[in-house]
């Protein structure tokens, strides 16, 4: 790089690929290649190097209401920062700022750290000159996100935990207790109830080969947690969620929750519908993204919001009747977020019945396969206590 005689290699920290070619393109240089550097422990140093978005928010708006302008907002923020790839974030921030660019033209260069939405909010905000209420905005906006995901991860937990003490307490008759009763009964197949003989049967396999059993169990269990792990098959286990009737109705107002509140947003900041929604539509799953477009490409040529959304299928009745309500007052922008209320609500309200109702079924149910794993090896004895009376 630098010159056509003079090739030479860089190593420069930066959160991206984009981000090192912009930083070594601002030094006059021209760039041929950009590598990422190997690492011996990507994993770790690729949750580490993620910048902390909404702290950096939080932190900017209290410098700006304590008065300080921008530029000493952000320079006071490099100044803490500890860590050498959020710290260069600042500095290309900084950089941007001193030659006289706009904060939104600052972030829009950095586009693995600070997305679209960010930057059209932020852009919106240096029309209206009120970068803090921006800001404020979007710290809202992101803690209401929070809020129904949260839900769903403590609802999740204890059945979770259920799951793992019940798979374990089993795992623990099958392979250790079932073995020793084998043993005990040995010569008594005859006598054994079909039920009963089946698992003798399995604690003598278990008793002979039982390495090559826990082997393969591990292979198994190591190919569902790489299968997981596929986008692939993420990909098609949620479609094939998608289309349970309950549980997709249940995912689809999930979606519509963050599409309206994240349009509400943006258009509560300035910005026009069109590009709003086309901002929006990365929020939605794959299977509402077409009836996005269709939507922007009718609210185009002039169509109702309200009459757009509906003839795609991207609202209910009560969000229908609220988007007709915000078109006729003109405040699309506060009417968005209230039907995102809504949803959120509808959604709080049932996570919070099906957790009532699946934690007591699945009680039951590990209950019911320990119990029937007990009794089938105390069978014997019932008979022969039975026998001998």
């Amino acid at each position: 790089m630098g010159s056509a005689s003079a090739i030479v290699s860089l190593v420069l920290e930066a959160p991206d690929a984009a981000s090192a070619e912009a930083r070594a393109a601002a030094d006059g240089l021209t760039v041929l290649s950009v590598r990422r550097r190997a690492s011996g422990d990507g994993w770790r140093l690729g949750r580490a190097k993620r910048f902390p978005l909404q702290l950096f928010t939080q932190e900017l708006l209290a410098l700006l209401n304590a008065g300080l302008a921008l530029v000493e907002a952000l320079e006071a923020l490099a100044e803490k920062e500890a860590r050498p790839e959020s710290k260069s974030v600042f500095d290309q921030l900084l950089r941007a700022l001193y030659e006289g660019q706009t904060l939104s033209a600052a972030l829009e260069k950095l586009p693995a750290v600070f997305p679209a939405l960010y930057v059209a909010s932020i852009r919106a905000s240096e029309k209206t000159g009120d970068l803090p209420e921006t800001l404020r905005r979007y710290i809202a906006y992101q803690a209401q996100l929070d809020v129904i995901r949260k839900k769903l991860v403590s609802a999740s937990i204890y059945p979770l935990v259920l799951i793992g003490v019940g798979g374990l307490v089993a795992l623990f008759l099958m392979a250790y207790v079932v073995p020793r009763f084998s043993e005990v009964y040995e010569g008594l197949d005859g006598d054994l109830p079909l039920m009963s003989r089946l698992l003798m049967q399995w604690g003598q396999l278990l008793e002979q080969h039982g390495s090559a059993v826990l082997l393969v169990l591990a292979a198994l269990l190591a190919g569902l947690v790489f299968g997981l792990t596929r986008p692939a098959l993420r990909a098609w286990a949620g479609q094939k969620l998608w289309q349970i009737p309950s549980v997709g109705e249940r995912m689809r107002v999930y979606q519509l929750a963050r599409f309206y509140r994240t349009l509400g947003m943006l258009l509560a900041g300035g910005v026009s519908i069109v590009p709003a929604l086309d901002m929006a539509s990365g929020i939605l799953h794959a299977s509402l993204r077409d009836g996005l477009a269709r939507a922007g490409a009718r609210i185009r040529e002039g169509q109702p919001i309200s009459f757009a959304m509906e003839a795609n299928g991207l609202t209910t009745q009560v969000a229908l009747r609220m988007l007709r309500v915000g078109e006729r007052t003109g405040q699309m922008g506060e009417m968005m977020e209230r039907i995102a209320a809504f949803y959120d609500e509808e959604m709080a309200r049932w996570v919070d019945w099906f957790t009532k109702l699946f934690e007591p079924l699945l009680m039951a149910v590990i209950g019911v396969v320990i119990g029937a794993l007990v009794v089938l090896m105390y069978m014997p004895i019932f008979e022969l206590a039975g026998s001998i009376q």
